[in-house]
């Protein structure tokens, strides 16, 4: 079969699919963006950047000073730093894995996506620096291909989605990658614990907080993104936090579940953030396996100011 090239694509968008992701409520994120973003406010921290739908919204339409990124996510923010550093690299790796597994037939796509898992887990837990770009192909690789572009990890931290049934995903989109490099010049990349990013947090600052969602019920508990789980107690811890930031007057939007939606008479967030603006928007869940699952429920948007 005749060798494919990397497809091309004009619109800047997110590199992964992530559960949780914001593409379907960056225009209500956007209504909420501070006056004076890109101006007086010159500087912008996501401290859990996950997919980065509205990082890339900032980077694309607005000029900002300062960006500071974080996740707890090492081989996410390894892929982030790739694309910042070494993208030439990592699209021919891409443009090799993507020919490769597009001339197989199902069954060896299936064979092929798990040899690569498998080799991705061993890098995860054995690699170095050197295998960084590597670990970074694969991320993506596995992150195009898997079922439903979930990110998930068991209690060893290894990756343990299966294939998903994509006959010809597009894992290399060499457009939007390079435009995504040229972008993140400016932007500097952490990984760890989201309260490493205060002290880059000032009074000029835009943050964007979008942690692991407290679950609607314990079913739906899946936000296995590392190997630390994100229970209620880091939920009051990161409400600590927020209110560190509200103190310096740095301007905030926090994303996170609605917990009405199950039980009216749950009121976690609306008690422990009383003192802030508090919307509720309808948006849709993807994630459930079973597609008429996948109904509109309320997600809270918060902010320190009006």
């Amino acid at each position: 079969m005749k060798k494919q090239n990397c497809l091309d694509n004009n619109l800047l968008k997110p590199f992964v699919k992530w559960a949780g992701g914001k593409n379907q409520l960056l225009p209500n994120i956007q209504t909420k963006y501070p006056l004076g973003l890109g101006k007086n406010i010159n500087k912008y921290c996501e401290p859990f950047v996950g997919g980065g739908a509205v990082l890339i919204d900032i980077l694309s339409n607005y000029n900002v000073k300062e960006i500071l990124i974080n996740d707890i996510n090492k081989e996410l923010i390894n892929t982030y730093k790739q694309i910042k550093t070494n993208v030439s690299k990592l699209i021919k790796n891409l443009s090799s894995i993507q020919n490769e597994y597009w001339n197989l037939n199902t069954e060896e796509q299936k064979q092929f996506y798990n040899e690569k898992r498998e080799r991705f887990n061993y890098l995860k837990v054995n690699g170095n620096k050197t295998v960084n770009i590597e670990k970074a192909t694969l991320f993506i690789f596995l992150n195009k291909t898997c079922f439903n572009g979930l990110f998930r990890v068991n209690s060893k931290g290894l990756f343990n989605v299966p294939k998903g049934s994509y006959k010809r995903p597009l894992i290399c989109d060499e457009n939007n990658l390079k435009k995504i490099s040229k972008k993140m010049k400016q932007v500097t990349i952490t990984c760890g614990d989201y309260e490493q990013c205060l002290p880059f947090i000032d009074k000029n600052t835009f943050v964007y907080i979008d942690p692991p969602y407290r679950p609607l019920s314990e079913t739906a508990n899946f936000t296995s993104y590392s190997e630390k789980n994100f229970d209620d107690a880091e939920q009051y811890r990161l409400g600590k936090f927020i209110d560190k930031i509200n103190n310096i007057k740095a301007k905030v939007i926090l994303s996170n579940s609605d917990p009405t939606n199950t039980n009216e008479n749950d009121k976690f967030f609306d008690n422990m953030y009383k003192n802030y603006n508090i919307e509720r928007i309808l948006a849709k869940r993807f994630i459930n396996c079973d597609a008429t699952k996948r109904s509109d429920v309320r997600e809270l948007l918060i902010t320190n100011y009006k």
